[in-house]
């Protein structure tokens, strides 16, 4: 992303069914936008229906573009890890496959060394974390149906709740 404003940034996490995630992180003051889509796949735009199909190797995820001014990559991270189960292997409650995997696509070394740092702060404190840390590839935004699906509907997350780890 080419920005003029060297304060905004983005972040990506996949945890679970995006709408959960974009619902919690677009509430965080700071934050400019959360874009429910697919990354770590092999498929070059992806539907959901080939996302959910299990064979383009893509997780739900949300990228989250934000002033470094009002928040920053920790919060958001510590966020991530408190809004879904970091435990839970390819899913989160009632969702099953890898698209629900638990995976922070970093985009920097610094993000990777916090991501890190914070993955091995929930180990000591006796979490079994299965959240990978990958360098991120190519994000797909998912369909306009996806975005914003909690806000258009009216419904609350179903398998994202807080819980607080840090």
């Amino acid at each position: 992303m080419e920005n003029k404003n060297p304060n905004i940034e983005e972040a990506i996490f996949a945890g679970g069914c995006f709408w959960g995630v974009e619902h919690h992180m677009k509430n965080i003051p700071g934050v400019l936008s959360a874009t429910v889509g697919y990354i770590g796949g092999t498929t070059e735009n992806p539907t959901y229906e080939e996302v959910c199909s299990s064979t383009t190797g893509h997780a739900e995820a949300i990228k989250v573009v934000y002033d470094a001014n009002k928040t920053n990559f920790e919060t958001l991270a510590k966020l991530f890890f408190e809004i879904h189960d970091p435990e839970q292997l390819n899913r989160q409650g009632p969702d099953i496959g890898i698209q629900y995997r638990s995976e922070i696509f970093y985009l920097n070394n610094e993000q990777k060394q916090i991501a890190q740092k914070l993955i091995d702060e929930l180990k000591f404190k006796g979490y079994k974390i299965v959240t990978k840390l990958t360098k991120a590839t190519k994000f797909y935004d998912a369909e306009g149906y996806h975005q914003n699906y909690y806000a258009k509907t009216g419904k609350l997350p179903y398998c994202h709740f807080y819980k607080k780890r840090f």
